[in-house]
């Protein structure tokens, strides 16, 4: 797929940027899933949407299985990354580390041309893509995209540094977790990427409490149950928040001396942290050691 623009604003018009290369796959398999799903729960409609699209349901799959099935993923074998785009690597390989704090944000004090021509990347991209789909990766493979990526990555926007946080926790990375989680919560407090006088960023809003939540909580759904696997940063002692997950509100605790999940309203949930099973009827709750503690037991 050529001439294409990524997640990572700092790039526009490359050749095979592997995330929209993977969705574009998702998407693919998604839409006959989804047919399939169509067909088997209301015959009727899935007949109409057929006529009214003008669908040739064979030929149209099989197209989209070849495209799928061809899809170019780039990678480098020998570092063990994902790609973002074609020729990444053939940019000079510098790290934010090395930028002087007089050049941030670089999309204040640098041209156009110049943020092009560097590797420094805006937004997650690669590890957006991982995010979204990270059932489908090792944990091996998550880290070593990570710890390429993001010492390259400026997070010089506001969905940047949540998608980080909570792949940090993933790999058990919580300092850096933490630090991510700083600066989506307080981007605008703070005013890191000097453009509060804007307005404020929903977004990084937003970010903190996937930070919180997916990241420190290590809230996942799999296969239609919700998954927990928490990890608490240093510098705190304990969280604590309510989700609604099908009808079914539930307090969430989190503290050094284990989880506890109370099923505050709704039916019997059946639910899994760090992959050991629990049925919480309503009014009732679980209980679970951290994970360092099952560990040990």
């Amino acid at each position: 797929m050529l001439g294409v623009t990524g997640p990572n604003e700092y790039e526009n018009n490359v050749n095979n940027n592997w995330y929209t290369n993977y969705i574009t796959g998702w998407c693919l398999l998604f839409v006959q899933e989804a047919l399939d799903m169509l067909k088997k729960k209301d015959i009727i409609k899935f007949e109409h949407l057929i006529s009214k699209t003008k669908l040739n349901e064979t030929d149209e799959r099989d197209k989209w299985n070849d495209i799928v099935k061809h899809l170019y993923y780039p990678e480098d074998k020998e570092l063990g990354i994902f790609l973002q785009q074609e020729g990444y690597l053939d940019k000079e390989q510098l790290l934010v580390s090395q930028l002087p704090g007089s050049e941030r944000p670089i999309n204040q004090k640098w041209s156009w041309d110049r943020i092009l021509r560097s590797c420094f990347i805006k937004q997650a991209d690669v590890l957006q893509g991982i995010y979204f789909f990270e059932e489908n990766f090792t944990k091996e493979e998550i880290k070593r995209n990570f710890e390429f990526y993001e010492p390259r990555t400026v997070h010089e926007s506001s969905l940047s540094p949540c998608v980080h946080a909570i792949l940090a926790c993933s790999i058990g990375n919580t300092r850096k977790a933490y630090e991510m989680y700083l600066r989506t919560s307080r981007l605008d407090l703070d005013d890191y990427n000097n453009d509060t006088e804007d307005g404020c960023h929903t977004t990084s809003m937003a970010g903190t409490w996937l930070s919180v939540v997916q990241g420190f909580g290590g809230m996942r759904v799999l296969d239609g149950f919700l998954h927990f696997n928490p990890s608490l940063p240093a510098q705190w002692e304990s969280l604590c928040f309510n989700i609604n997950f099908r009808q079914n509100v539930l307090r969430i605790m989190v503290a050094l001396d284990g989880i506890q999940i109370i099923n505050l309203s709704g039916k019997s949930i059946k639910l899994f942290i760090y992959g050991r099973e629990f049925t919480i009827a309503e009014g009732d709750k679980c209980h679970s050691p951290m994970a360092g503690e099952m560990l040990a037991s």
